[in-house]
């Protein structure tokens, strides 16, 4: 089977953990093929400005649709919310630490938020390309100033360690996957930034009518990271949001229940809007849209719609 991936370092580790899962548990062979995308070749713009993470995956669903590849292996948080025509998550894997993680310069020893938040004192530097982050992060640090970072996990590193920035915060998973885990200062509870939907979870598409790679890929599904991630999309598509809203959402599973909680936040902090939702994990899906609704009746919509016109403002800007 030709399976389709990204050429970074963590899309690389991961989709060879969905390789290695398949010929484990069914025999099956995958031949890696990477697939250059847009936002990889744009790798130093800020993702405002080049359209958004869609970019991370447009070309390998191109490749799906057109069958050039049998599989695509994806950060989940990277996926759109509504797929092409023809496409599906067949499968995801068991879901890594969701939360976020603030890395200092050099190696230090874990600490609590309230230590870390001393640490940095008044104005810290900080660097990440997240609305989501930026915006709950203000209200932590509200004197921070925000930069965007992009390149892989070494170059981050790197500026991190010159002096560039005073943290970085990144996704405790990616940190985990490749060996970093010793570089994480500390993890940001969820009560204090909620993690992007899907983060932390490996999705496997494949297209819709190819009913021989739904039941190989099928066997590596898991199902309490299935139940979350259908609930934390749903939120997402209810709201309309993409990529880049300031929209946290995270889906956790009890016994045969799913809980969920989401959250909307001005882009400077100010205001911040979070409900929750429970319901059974076979209806995960209605969990996510009524956290979404509850949203929505507290003024969610306004809040992205300020969100969206930002956006316009900033694409408006580039030459």
């Amino acid at each position: 089977m030709n399976l389709g991936t990204r050429g970074s370092q963590l899309a690389l580790v991961q989709a060879r953990m969905v390789a290695a899962l398949l010929d484990e548990r069914t025999g099956t062979s995958c031949h890696e093929i990477i697939i250059k995308t847009s936002g990889d070749r744009l790798s130093e713009a800020h993702l405002s400005e080049i359209g958004g993470k869609r970019l991370f995956v447009k070309e390998i669903e191109d490749a799906l649709l057109a069958g050039e590849i049998d599989l695509a292996v994806h950060s989940s948080k990277d996926m759109p919310a509504v797929l092409p025509d023809g496409l599906a998550i067949g499968a995801v894997l068991p879901r890594e630490d969701p939360r976020d993680a603030v890395v200092l310069p050099g190696s230090a020893s874990p600490v609590s938020l309230e230590t870390m938040i001393k640490t940095l004192g008044n104005a810290p530097r900080i660097g990440t390309s997240s609305v989501r982050r930026t915006a709950q992060l203000t209200r932590l640090f509200p004197r921070a100033r925000f930069a965007p970072i992009r390149g892989n996990l070494d170059t981050r590193m790197r500026k991190l360690d010159s002096g560039d920035y005073d943290a970085l915060v990144l996704a405790a998973a990616g940190l985990n996957r490749l060996q970093h885990g010793h570089r994480v200062s500390a993890t940001l509870p969820i009560d204090a930034c909620v993690p992007a939907p899907g983060q932390g979870i490996i999705a496997v598409e494949i297209r819709r009518d190819d009913e021989r790679t739904r039941r190989l890929v099928g066997t590596i599904d898991d199902r309490s990271a299935a139940a979350a991630l259908h609930a934390e999309r749903a939120l997402v598509e209810q709201l309309g949001g993409g990529c880049q809203m300031p929209i946290g959402a995270y889906a956790r599973i009890v016994d045969d229940a799913i809980h969920i909680v989401g959250v909307v936040i001005s882009l400077d902090g100010s205001r911040v809007v979070r409900a929750e939702a429970s319901g059974p994990i076979s209806d995960a899906t209605a969990a996510g849209i009524a956290t979404a609704q509850r949203l929505l009746g507290e003024g969610a919509d306004a809040i992205l719609a300020e969100a969206r016109t930002g956006a316009s403002a900033v694409e408006g800007l580039q030459p």
